[in-house]
């Protein structure tokens, strides 16, 4: 029976956790994970801005062009509805809706990745300022001045 059972070491257990553990706190503190982070809350907001924009902004100037106010409603019955048995429908205006909201919200990511990409070469293209001179040692300031004083002596 003794052949069946597997023996645990109990350190290397250990030694197993605390790497996984700092492992783990490696990872978390990397400035990509932070970075991510903030993507993702970013990109919640955006997206609540993106979805007023197509619903409160564009839809409605489409839906006044196509002539009406409610793509979702749009379907293609099959099988009305009789008493208590539902009918069958393919509902195409939640689709429409849905491609279009992101059609639009592709286009708005691309304009902001236009404008970010055309303020990155704009930055690149600027000179860098030209670095100011090193200053002097203290000991060469003094050197210059000995020379400059002995200069004067000289010349009288």
């Amino acid at each position: 029976m003794e052949g069946r059972f597997m023996k645990v070491d109990v350190k290397d257990t250990a030694s197993k956790a605390k790497g996984l553990a700092g492992e783990f706190k490696e990872f978390i503190s990397r400035g990509n994970v932070v970075d991510m982070a903030v993507g993702i809350i970013v990109g919640s907001a955006f997206t609540s801005i993106v979805n007023s924009l197509v619903k409160d902004i564009i839809t409605p100037f489409i839906a006044w062009i196509i002539g009406d106010t409610d793509f979702t409603s749009m379907a293609l019955t099959l099988v009305p509805a009789s008493g208590e048995e539902p009918g069958i429908a393919i509902a195409y205006g939640n689709f429409i809706q849905q491609v279009m909201n992101f059609l639009i919200i592709a286009f708005v990511v691309f304009l902001m990745v236009k404008v970010m990409n055309q303020f990155r070469r704009k930055k690149e293209a600027e000179p860098a300022p030209a670095p100011e001179p090193p200053k002097p040692a203290p000991e060469l300031e003094v050197l210059r001045e000995i020379r400059d004083i002995l200069e004067k002596n000289a010349e009288k």
